[in-house]
């Protein structure tokens, strides 16, 4: 919800923020460092403090903004300083009250911003710390706003003595009271170092009363035990000794009245009072700001779920080894099974895992190495001075030892594996993305040879995941413009001809390779995080184009689609096809998925459930390419299944080898026997044709009735009224 409006005395704001003598002052080096610091933790290509003046908005401190000042009625700032929180404008040009703004129609052209006021004691918004950038975001996190609105905190800090040192240069009576109202505790002494004057928050902070402070050495500020160094230039001035403090802000151990201790943050300047010296310290408690600066520490440099090292430092620790000259080993590890234990007993119980797998971790590598989480279940481990691959490969093997031990959550017990790929330092790269880069793709081997194992990194490697990272970008950019087609196979009744089906395969039409067949990029597709994207616009585009069909007076046949396991694993498939045939106006009869043995011997419940509910539609379910791997025949009666596909490589081999032909006849009785339809794929000759005729095969599909080809050749081959295949297809040598 947005914050409400807050109701302000302008001319009391105004005189607060002149307070503070900021509004054509030079940019203040420390308020420059928070504004960085709030770019690079939230990710923002500009942030800056703005002070909002009568008529107009300065840009005091900035990064990443060209702008010096703006008029005030354009500018974002004028409405935060409105806000009691923080502003967040996620799109500007979808925004009413932004999207005409010269400032978003024109340079800097912001689309995002996010802004909180600096709000001083009394209340009154003098400026703003705020965010902005020329793209929009999908959401700003009330772990984004924390951060900000801990920052802002910091900036008061800064401001707030920028206030109290240009109230020192007033009068002293006018000093006084400001000083009392301010909440930094103000401490004046003489050029004996006795104090002269404590304010209200002094006693608040050191527990002396005025009474009890005023003429005592102001020594009494830190502990008795700590007297030297910079806590010891205090003394000096209590003999009347020239200090290293005046002019600088340092930061001291104080002591309380009750002995208590705390980091304090004192600034410490001095004047001439009657022709003596006098001093005065701002003194404030930083306690607070050191947990926060402690905590945006472990932001920006820990993972917080492990408190292990995040990427960053990760690569930090890689480029320091790198840069000594010194040999070293860079270990990708991977935990085998733990997307299925997040799946099965919930996010806590993969937590949980996680923090046990850091510490078995960091256990094995010892204290000269670095463990760091590199994201989900990978983490990464440096290993200096370690050159040899035989010492590499036993400590990955190790490492899979450690992280395969049982793992034990309250009552429950979780066994997981582990993959480890290794790259070494300099042979396999010089530079720390080099070496992560030969470290994955090793690691990507060790998971495709069966897991549970170490592969180091070999130049061959290299150039399979080039080829596959060519491929996923490649992919991205066919999803973003579109690039992927559908070409549509004929099925026929072997005993007439009639069309009786058709089965829908993507095709991708690279811009410079021409087009593609799914050999060429579907096992990268399927790997990919937007494989359910694509196997539900297949699904779409499909049936759409099969009830257009209809529409266009094709007889009425059904359209087979394959499915992946993507679509199965994110929940929504059922969902997805009863969508789809209720947009399209397909009849569920109409509709044929095929499902592979990969998807099958998963053995998950939801697939199995999945699968009854879409039978129950009245959607067909084929299972294709039987017969080529491990699937028993418990699973014909175990799935509801409504069809078995004869894979291509039986039927090549049905006239020649007696195998062949056993396992064609076999799996056309199994079908008749448990009550399924069979269709044959890859039937090239008439031969194939009459001998699965003869075998009692009722339909089939395959380059001797009609290659895969697009819509348009699709319905002017079976044209409007056409119930029979034209004759045979003859291949081409």
């Amino acid at each position: 919800m947005p914050s409400s409006p807050v109701q302000t005395d302008e001319e009391a704001r105004l005189r607060a923020l002149a307070e503070h003598e900021i509004l054509d002052a030079d940019p203040d080096p420390s308020l420059t460092h928070i504004v960085e610091l709030a770019a690079r933790l939230l990710g923002a290509p500009a942030a800056f403090v703005s002070f909002v003046d009568r008529d107009r908005q300065v840009f005091h401190t900035k990064t990443g903004l060209s702008l010096c000042e703006t008029n005030r009625d354009i500018a974002f700032c004028a409405r935060t300083i409105a806000q009691a929180g923080i502003l967040v404008v996620l799109d500007a040009t979808k925004d009413p009250r932004f999207h005409d703004n010269p400032l978003v129609i024109g340079a800097p052209f912001i689309r995002f911003y996010a802004g909180v006021p600096l709000r001083t004691g009394d209340g009154h918004a003098i400026g703003t710390l705020c965010l902005a950038g020329p793209k929009s975001r999908r959401a700003f996190t009330g772990r984004d706003k924390r951060i900000l609105t801990d920052l802002a905190r910091l900036v008061l800090d800064r401001l707030e003595l920028r206030r109290v040192e240009a109230a020192r240069r007033a009068t002293q009576s006018r000093f006084e009271h400001i000083a009392d109202t301010s909440s930094d505790a103000i401490i004046c002494a003489d050029a004996l170092g006795r104090v002269s004057f404590w304010s209200a928050a002094a006693k608040h902070l050191f527990g002396h009363t005025a009474a009890e402070a005023l003429g005592q050495s102001i020594a009494i500020l830190v502990p008795e035990r700590m007297r030297g160094g910079n806590e010891g230039a205090l003394c000096q001035i209590s003999c009347g000794g020239v200090t290293g403090l005046i002019g600088r802000t340092v930061e001291l151990t104080g002591c309380h009245k009750d002995g208590r201790e705390f980091p304090v943050e004192l600034s410490l300047s001095t004047w001439t009072e009657n022709g003596h010296a006098a001093f005065g310290l701002i003194v404030r408690d930083v306690s607070q700001r050191h947990v926060v600066e402690k905590r945006l520490f472990q932001l920006a440099h820990l993972d917080a779920l492990t408190e292990l090292p995040n990427r960053a430092v990760l690569r930090g620790r890689i480029e320091a080894v790198i840069l000594e000259g010194c040999p070293a080993a860079v270990l990708m590890l991977d935990l085998d099974g733990f997307k299925e234990v997040n799946d099965a007993h919930g996010h806590a119980v993969g937590d949980a895992v996680l923090r046990q797998a850091a510490c078995r971790l960091r256990d094995c590598i010892g204290p000269k190495g670095i463990v760091a989480r590199f994201g989900g279940d990978e983490f990464a481990v440096v290993l200096p001075d370690v050159g040899d691959p035989l010492v590499a490969i036993a400590k990955g093997q190790e490492l899979i030892d450690a992280l395969s031990e049982p793992y034990w959550i309250e009552d429950l017990v979780v066994r997981l594996g582990a993959s480890v790929g290794a790259a070494l330092s300099p042979a396999h790269g010089v530079r720390e993305d080099e070496l992560l880069a030969c470290a994955d793709a090793a690691l990507y081997r060790a998971k495709a040879d069966g897991r549970g194992r170490v592969c180091l990194f070999t130049p061959v490697l290299r150039e399979v995941a080039q080829r596959e990272r060519a491929c996923r970008d490649g992919l991205r950019r066919a999803i973003e413009h579109g690039e992927f087609v559908l070409h549509y196979q004929p099925q026929v009744d072997l005993t007439d001809g009639a069309l009786v089906g058709a089965e829908a395969l993507i095709r991708w039409q690279h811009p410079e390779l021409g087009l593609l067949m799914p050999a060429a990029f579907l096992e990268v597709l399927d790997n990919g995080p937007d494989a359910a994207r694509i196997g539900d616009w297949v699904l779409h585009a499909a049936c759409a184009q099969a009830q257009a069909w209809r529409h266009d007076g094709l007889r009425p046949f059904r359209i087979g689609v394959n499915l992946c396991a993507a679509q199965f694993r994110d929940g929504r498939l059922v969902e997805q096809v009863a969508a789809t045939l209720a947009e399209t106006g397909l009849p569920a009869h109409a509709l044929e998925l095929e499902i592979t043995e990969t998807i099958i011997l998963r053995h998950d419940p939801g697939v199995v459930a999945a699968l009854q509910a879409l039978r129950a539609m009245g959607v067909g379910i084929a299972f294709d390419d039987y017969g080529t791997g491990y699937a028993s025949l418990s699973l014909l009666k175990r799935f509801p299944l409504t069809r078995l596909k004869i894979d291509r490589s039986f039927v090549s081999g049905l006239c020649a080898n007696r195998q062949d032909a056993a396992v064609v006849r076999a799996v056309i009785n199994l079908s008749r026997s448990f009550g399924l339809e069979v269709i044959a794929e890859g039937v090239e000759t008439e031969e194939q044709h009459q001998r699965l005729l003869a075998k009692g095969c009722q339909e089939a599909q395959g380059y001797l009735f009609g290659r895969p080809m697009p819509a348009a050749e699709f319905i002017s081959r079976f044209k409007v009224g056409k119930q029979y295949m034209d004759p045979p297809l003859q291949l081409r040598s």
